[in-house]
């Protein structure tokens, strides 16, 4: 008889979509190599938008969303996993048009995986996921680009997010001052929990004016936002400091000039963890197990829900509601 297991699918059909749980067979999951037993899973902006019917994610119906998962592998068909192996799964096209994360069993492509390092249980590792690896990823990036921590203050846009969080969390485990941005004033106390020494609003930021340059305020930024924010801050960055950018909450267009660039060689820098190669892909994750770590890892949950409670929690992020991780035990 072949095995039944839960899942949650969403699924469109004319005028109808739905968001439920329902029972599959092996033989309902996409082709890989690896069968894994998923253990946690996590929520991301992405997962809410593939929730809804028009959140222009998911293209192919019905789908399993999730872009994240750790559990442990069933079987393999590549020589570089075996049974028992713990792993994680994130990006690609896993929870965009490869079924992902919520559900009980995941197949997917060996080279999508990554061995679970050292130094992190599979929950630690969903409570990071594909937000704490962005951040972690925007980290390593300015680094790369000589900061350090004796340069000056980081700022962290969006800094109650999950990118954010992260971003402040790791950055002042690595010695860095932060300041935080955040439009939400009831967040204060959890973002200097994380380690921000100063909490600035949304419009100490950007107060709705973009200037060609401004006063030199942060020697670099970890920017999940994008749109005009991310503007605001490049006139405002140091000389030769940069801004690491890998959000659109606040829109696509950045309508700054070319003067933070020539007169003070500035640096955009874009952070992709989708198709980030695996090798930068295994030593960030280690980086994370490692030195990137926060010691206020549980700090970063802000709730721990079923596969049965996630229709009602999906919605959240699209609202704006929730604050660090949500993390999902399958």
């Amino acid at each position: 008889m072949e095995k039944l297991f839960h899942a949650l699918v969403v699924d469109k059909k004319e005028d109808h979509f739905s968001v439920e749980i329902e029972q599959l067979t092996f033989q309902d999951l996409p082709e890989g190599e690896v069968l894994i037993r998923v253990h946690y899973s996590s929520v991301n902006y992405k997962d809410s938008l593939a929730s809804v019917p028009n959140g222009n994610i998911v293209k192919n119906y019905p789908f399993v969303p999730g872009i994240d998962l750790a559990g442990v592998v069933v079987s393999s068909d590549n020589t570089r996993f075996k049974k028992g192996d713990e792993v994680i799964v994130t990006s690609y096209e896993l929870g965009v048009s490869h079924f992902g994360g919520f559900s009980e069993y995941a197949r997917v492509p060996a080279d999508w995986v990554v061995p679970l390092p050292k130094g992190l249980s599979l929950k630690e590792a969903m409570i990071i996921g594909t937000a704490g690896f962005t951040a972690a990823l925007s980290v390593q990036r300015l680094e790369e680009n000589n900061l350090t921590p004796e340069k000056g203050t980081v700022l962290v846009t969006g800094a109650t997010g999950g990118v954010g969080s992260f971003a402040v969390s790791i950055l002042s485990t690595l010695g860095y001052l932060v300041e935080a941005s955040t439009g939400k004033e009831s967040e204060h106390e959890y973002l200097l929990q994380l380690g921000a020494q100063k909490i600035l609003s949304r419009e100490d930021v950007y107060d709705g004016k973009i200037k060609a340059l401004g006063k030199q305020k942060w020697v670099a930024a970890v920017d999940p936002v994008g749109g005009e924010p991310l503007a605001s801050v490049i006139s405002q960055i140091q000389y030769g400091g940069s801004v690491a950018s890998s959000g659109l909450t606040a829109g696509t267009k950045i309508p700054t000039t070319i003067f933070p660039f020539i007169l003070r060689g500035i640096n955009l820098l874009g952070i992709d963890s989708v198709y980030c190669p695996m090798e930068k892909r295994l030593r960030t994750w280690e980086r994370l197990a490692t030195d990137f770590k926060p010691t206020n890892l549980e700090k970063l949950v802000l709730k721990e829900v079923s596969l049965h409670q996630l229709p009602e929690v999906l919605p959240t992020l699209l609202k704006g509601e929730a604050r660090g991780r949500i993390l999902v035990k399958l």
